[in-house]
């Protein structure tokens, strides 16, 4: 974590409070560089010294998660379905990518979308991506709040309480968090290195 980003960070909480936190946190969705598990311990910190109230806290957080996962979704939306298959169609060979593979994602997202939504808040990066196949699939928006707004309130309150509880070592959270993200990310680059694979076996390039 670079210094500037958790002074900044600080600086704009203790300015602003909770409306600091709500913009905080819906950049954070759509600007992963800035970090979740630096914004949520230190406001649990603060909540401890009893300069924030954990209720609104958690509702300030989850309002700023809740716009960023809609300006995702948003931009999920204005790519539209005929404009993603023209592209797959046109250049999806150079992903090794076929308009088949893109029906079969948007076949098992329909059926599971619910459930990647609500998990997907729970991991880091996942996230803040779910929300742009959801908007792309044109998940109805009342059930694509609703399980945004109770996946993040989940996430959000557990760092929060966790920066509570650690007090002045609220820090400490975001090595761990990190790791987290590192998991995440090496799990998907083993899936793509996979899908490759298969797909370079299938051709019998390799």
């Amino acid at each position: 974590m670079f210094d500037w980003i958790g002074e900044w960070v600080t600086n704009v909480i203790e300015a602003l409070g909770y409306p600091g936190l709500t913009v905080l946190v819906a950049l954070e969705n759509v600007f992963p560089p800035i970090p979740s598990e630096v914004i949520l311990p230190l406001a649990g910190f603060l909540t401890g010294q009893g300069r924030f109230s954990y209720p609104l806290v958690l509702i300030a957080t989850t309002l700023g998660s809740l716009v960023g996962a809609l300006v995702l979704y948003g931009i999920g939306m204005a790519a539209g379905q005929q404009r993603i298959r023209r592209l797959v169609e046109r250049y999806g060979h150079w992903a090794l990518l076929t308009p088949d593979d893109l029906t079969r994602s948007e076949v098992w997202f329909d059926r599971y979308g619910p459930i990647a939504v609500f998990t997907g808040r729970l991991a880091p990066v996942i996230r803040s991506l779910v929300s742009i196949p959801a908007g792309y699939r044109r998940m109805p928006l009342g059930q694509f709040l609703m399980l945004t707004a109770f996946g993040s309130a989940l996430w959000n309150g557990a760092l929060v309480g966790l920066g509570w509880a650690l007090g002045e070592n609220w820090n400490a959270i975001e090595r761990y968090v990190g790791w987290l993200q590192y998991l995440v990310i090496a799990v998907v680059a083993i899936l793509v290195v996979r899908f490759v694979w298969k797909r370079l076996r299938a051709r019998g390039v390799a």
